[in-house]
C-alpha cells in the first residue's frame, strides 16, 4: 500500500475531534446524494416527455416530405416508383393539402384538409382507420339525389368544437371556386362523418380532417395534381443519407424536408429545455461540493501539526495534497454512488408502477413518461465527480503549503 493510500484511509477512518467536520462531510455526501438523484429523475423523465413528444408527432407527419416550390404538381407516379425503390424506404404516398372551412347545422371552424391515396401504401397516421373513408361509398342521403355522401374523417377536439359526432354531416368549404357573375363562389362539398380519430395532441386533433385523394382533388378542381409526397422510412434516425440519396436521384426540381426539419423549432426548444435543467439541478451538487471544500479546509487546519510532521519525515507537498484530493474525492464518490442507486431505482419504479398520475385533460398524457438512458446516468456521475474533484483542489493546495518548521513552532 502506498504512503498516500495508507494516510489517506487513516484519515478517513479515524474519528474527527470536531464532531462538526464530520457532521458537514455527511451533509455534503446527503448533498451530493440529492442532488445525483434528482438530476438522474428530471432527466430521465424529459427524456420521457421527448420520446413520447416525438412518438406522437411522428404517428401524423411524415418522416420527410417531397414537395415543388412552384406549388402542386402532376408527374408524381414517376417519382413514387423512384421512391419506393430507394432502400429504407417503407411506404410512400401522394397527398393534396389545403385549408378549409368546416361547417357543421350550427358552427364553423378552419382545418387542414388532407387528402389520402388509398391507391398506395396506407400512411401510418396514429389513431386513423383510412379504411373508412371508401366503406362510406354505401352511405346515401335524400338531400344529395340519391348518391353516395363522400366520408370524411375528423380530430376528435375539432369535432368536438363543431358539435358533431360519427354518423353526422359536415360541409366543407374550399377557396378554389369559380367566378360568377356575383363574383367568386367558394366550392361546397357535403361529406358524412364515418370516423373519429385522437392522436392525443391538441394541435392536430383540433385541426386536422380527412378525405380521399380523388375527393380532395375534385374539391380543389385540380384533377391530376397533388401537393405533395409523403415517406416513411424504416428507421426515421437514418433520414438524412436517405434524403441524400433521393435529392441526387430526382433533381433540383423538388424540395426534400426532413422530419428533423419540419419540427427543428420545438426539438431545439425540448433539447435547450433539458440543458437547463441539468444546469439548475448541477447547482445542488455544486453547493454539496463547497460543503466538501469546507470540511477539507477545516481537516487541514485539525490536521496541520500532522501535516507538518509528514513533511520532516520526507513526504513532499504533492502527496500531501493528494491525501486530501483522495479524502474529498472518496466523500463525491459514496455520495454519486448513492444518488445514482437511488436515481435509478426510482425511476424503475415511475416506469413500472407509474404512481405518479397527471391531469389528461391538462397534458396529452395520465402517466408520468420515463426514460432512462445510461449515457445520462454515466454522464450525471462524472460531472458530480468532475465537481467534487474541483472542490478538493484549494483544501490539497492550502496542505501541501504548509511550512512545516511554522506549523510545529505553533501547533
Amino acid at each position: 500500500m502506498s504512503f498516500v493510500a495508507f494516510v489517506s484511509g487513516r484519515y478517513l477512518r479515524t474519528r474527527q475531534k470536531r464532531t462538526f467536520i464530520s457532521l458537514i462531510s455527511g451533509l455534503s455526501i446527503a448533498g451530493v446524494t440529492v442532488g445525483v438523484m434528482a438530476l438522474i429523475v428530471v432527466i430521465a423523465v424529459m427524456a420521457g416527455f421527448e420520446t413520447d413528444l416525438k412518438s406522437r408527432i411522428m404517428g401524423i407527419r411524415p418522416h420527410m416530405m417531397i414537395t415543388r416550390p412552384r406549388g402542386a404538381f402532376t408527374d408524381y407516379q414517376r417519382l413514387l416508383a423512384l421512391v419506393d425503390s430507394i432502400p429504407g424506404v417503407e411506404s410512400a404516398s401522394a397527398t393534396l393539402s389545403t385549408q378549409v372551412v368546416l361547417r357543421s347545422a350550427s358552427r364553423a371552424a378552419g382545418a387542414m384538409l388532407k387528402g389520402i391515396d388509398l391507391r398506395q401504401k396506407k400512411p401510418a397516421i396514429k389513431g386513423l382507420d383510412a379504411g373508412r373513408l371508401t366503406a362510406s361509398t354505401g352511405v346515401t342521403a335524400p338531400s344529395a339525389g340519391g348518391h353516395a355522401l363522400p366520408g370524411i374523417i375528423l380530430g376528435k377536439e375539432l369535432a368536438a368544437s363543431l358539435g358533431v359526432i360519427r354518423g353526422d354531416t359536415v360541409y366543407l368549404i374550399s377557396p378554389r371556386g369559380m367566378l360568377s357573375p356575383a363574383g367568386h363562389i367558394p366550392a361546397m362539398t357535403r361529406f358524412k362523418i364515418v370516423d373519429l380519430f385522437a392522436s392525443g395532441m391538441y394541435e392536430f386533433d383540433g385541426t386536422l380532417v380527412f378525405i380521399t385523394l380523388a375527393q380532395a382533388q375534385k374539391l380543389m378542381r385540380m384533377p391530376t395534381s397533388i401537393s405533395g409526397i409523403e415517406l416513411r422510412l424504416t428507421d426515421m434516425d437514418r433520414v438524412d443519407p436517405i434524403m441524400e440519396d433521393l435529392a441526387l436521384r430526382i433533381g433540383g426540381d423538388y424540395r426534400l424536408e426532413s422530419w428533423k426539419q419540419m419540427n427543428h423549432n420545438l426539438f431545439s426548444a425540448l433539447r435547450l429545455e433539458k440543458t437547463v435543467m441539468f444546469i439548475i439541478l448541477a447547482l445542488i451538487v455544486l453547493v454539496a461540493a463547497f460543503n466538501i471544500a469546507g470540511s477539507l479546509v477545516m481537516m487541514v487546519m485539525e490536521k496541520r501539526k500532522d501535516i507538518a510532521i509528514l513533511k520532516t519525515m520526507g513526504a513532499n507537498s504533492g502527496a500531501i495534497g493528494k491525501i486530501f484530493v483522495i479524502k474529498g474525492l472518496v466523500i463525491g464518490l459514496a455520495g454519486t454512488a448513492l444518488g445514482t442507486a437511488t436515481g435509478v431505482l426510482l425511476c424503475s419504479l415511475l416506469e413500472r408502477y407509474a404512481f405518479v398520475r397527471l391531469p389528461a385533460d391538462v397534458y396529452y398524457i395520465d402517466t408520468l413518461p420515463v426514460v432512462l438512458k445510461a449515457a445520462d446516468v454515466v454522464l450525471i456521475a462524472l460531472c458530480a465527480l468532475a465537481i467534487c474533484f474541483m472542490a478538493t483542489l484549494y483544501p490539497a493546495r492550502q496542505a501541501a503549503g504548509i511550512d512545516p518548521v511554522e506549523a510545529i513552532r505553533h501547533g
